[in-house]
């Protein structure tokens, strides 16, 4: 029998659990808007930053749904995910993340190869476009992923592959979701986003000279840096 030591429960995790089990017991209804994040940092006693990590974690699980500008609302769910503890749903977090940043080597590695061969002055635009915004949010200390997206999606579209684009469509919800908190400690750290930038640059540069081979092995050395940063964060 393998037993594995106690670990202490990460604050956020504790967030999460008590806003789960309102809405488990019905005192959170679907369609009720939850407190502001300054509110519930001051009602905890936590920080923003832990109550921000916790509606993730929920918001990651399909309790919650984060509207830009708006707040942050209870989903209509399914009981069994609400009865879930967030204790065993984010114990899978780890391996989800493994098996996501493979599916993202396998494809990515490949769909920028193509774009290499296939983009066009439009889509080559995107891509410049989206690392500009990236160099701008580095200046000014932004997260950058809505660039980081942008970017990698601009690739894919320029492989004028269908199929390929409607996978990539399909699956990038859960990436991002199941990547959220990963992401935000992970773009929390300058030195990363600085290194990103760079290897984003690398790739752009071997697609603008069309590169296959080498426009695949930037990406892929871009992906496993960055699959190794995350699993260190988690």
């Amino acid at each position: 029998m393998e037993l594995k030591p106690i670990k202490t429960r990460k604050i956020y995790e504790e967030i999460a659990e008590q806003l789960r089990k309102l809405v488990s017991s019905g005192k959170l209804k679907p369609g009720d808007r939850l407190p502001a994040e300054r509110e519930l940092a001051e009602r905890l006693q936590v920080s923003r930053a832990s109550v921000r990590e916790a509606l993730s974690a929920l918001e990651m699980m399909g309790l919650v749904e984060v509207r830009s500008g708006e707040g942050t609302y209870i989903r209509h769910v399914n009981i069994d995910s609400v009865v879930a503890p967030i204790a065993w749903v984010l114990s899978l977090e780890k391996d989800t993340v493994v098996q996501l940043m493979e599916v993202r080597k396998i494809l990515e590695s490949q769909a920028v190869s193509l774009a290499a061969e296939r983009a066009g002055e439009a889509e080559l635009k995107e891509m410049a476009d989206a690392l500009e915004m990236m160099r701008q949010d580095l200046e000014t200390g932004q997260i950058g992923e809505v660039a980081d997206h942008r970017f990698h999606f601009a690739i894919t579209r320029a492989t004028h592959n269908a199929i390929l684009i409607r996978i990539m469509n399909s699956i990038s919800d859960t990436m991002q979701q199941t990547l959220k908190i990963s992401r935000s400690k992970l773009f929390s750290s300058k030195e990363i986003l600085e290194r990103l930038y760079v290897e984003h640059v690398a790739i752009l540069d071997a697609i603008r000279a069309r590169d296959p081979e080498k426009a695949s092995e930037c990406m892929l050395c871009h992906l496993v840096r960055v699959e190794e940063d995350t699993l260190r964060v988690l």
